[in-house]
């Protein structure tokens, strides 16, 4: 990391009648049930269904040939500041700037770093560098899972050692180039991390918890279509939100949002909050979820594959009960 050293960012710290002729209405009465009627059918979000609005898609450029790549992303609290994380072992922070209604309209870099294994030395793109997933506790740590060589490791800061935790004997059976994608942290603490694929079309995505110094496996998501996992966060409501992307081909890229609530050893109350066309968007491989004080944010973000055909944007909606 060049320049002055940085601490992580943190995180902060939703008619009828009498049979026959039809009796006539007055006017005024005409009128008002017209203007119900009218309203209800302008309404397309149900009770007690959230309503997902589109806020605004930044497109961020860097003359950097470590630029892009991005894999995950957290942004704080406040909505203020960021942290993103690249598929080739590179950390970059940094403050948002946003217009009068919350929409991003600058990225100013603070500091980046690259990732380091458990000796201190720099990790580089590809096997032991394959970063995927991103994850800050309350207190500053970060977390990143790995999907080459899978594994989970703890950084203090951007530029230490890394503290790999244990592999269970799973984690080595996990599909090549498949395995642990998506990353999140509870208020207390605890890990959950699911792989981009399951093994099989049918099967759930495993969740596996560290908590306690152990890991286990508690619940599963349920698989459906061609969706892949891809990134995770736990909002600031306590629920489980799962970024999925499905690959057309030359169609390029949809994407899908999941809501789930957290029980101590299952999901339940299953939301799909989003779901994109091909080529609405870029390749949505990242995911933070925070309040904005109008309603819940999701800011996502784009892996270009250090491709010209392709472009890093941060894509974000709000979700409203």
């Amino acid at each position: 990391m060049s320049g002055r050293r940085h601490r992580p960012l943190r995180r902060g710290g939703p008619a009828g009648g009498a049979a026959g002729r039809p009796r006539r209405l007055p006017g005024l009465a005409l009128a008002l049930l017209l203007s119900a009627s009218a309203a209800c059918a302008a309404d397309p979000t149900p009770s007690g269904t959230p309503k997902v609005d589109y806020v605004a898609t930044y497109v961020w450029r860097m003359e950097d040939e470590d630029f892009g790549g991005f894999s995950g992303i957290e942004i704080s609290a406040d909505g203020g500041r960021f942290t993103a994380l690249s598929d080739r072992a590179t950390i970059r922070w940094g403050s948002i700037e946003r217009d009068t209604q919350g929409r991003i309209r600058g990225l100013d870099l603070a500091g980046r770093a690259r990732l380091r294994d458990s000796s201190g030395k720099p990790l580089k793109p590809g096997w032991q560098g394959d970063s995927e997933g991103l994850a800050i506790s309350a207190d500053g740590t970060i977390w990143v899972s790995f999907e080459g060589l899978t594994r989970v490791a703890r950084y203090d800061t951007p530029d230490s050692p890394a503290q790999p935790l244990p592999r269970p004997p799973e984690f080595k059976e996990m599909q090549r180039n498949s395995s642990l994608e998506a990353l999140a942290v509870l208020p207390d603490g605890t890990l959950l991390t699911l792989p981009e694929r399951s093994g099989v079309l049918t099967r759930p995505f495993p969740v596996w918890r560290w908590r306690n110094g152990k890991w286990d496996q508690p619940f599963s998501i349920p698989r459906t279509g061609d969706w892949l996992a891809v990134s995770a966060d736990i909002g600031p409501d306590g629920r489980f939100y799962l970024l999925e992307r499905d690959f057309k081909g030359l169609l390029g890229f949809r994407s899908r949002v999941r809501r789930f609530d957290l029980g101590e050893n299952a999901i339940s109350n299953e939301r799909v909050l989003l779901e994109t066309r091909p080529l609405q968007y870029d390749n949505l491989e990242g995911i933070s979820v925070w309040h904005d004080g109008q309603g819940i944010r999701i800011t996502m973000i784009s892996d270009d594959n250090f491709g010209w055909l392709q472009r890093t944007e941060l894509v974000e909606y709000r979700v409203t009960e």
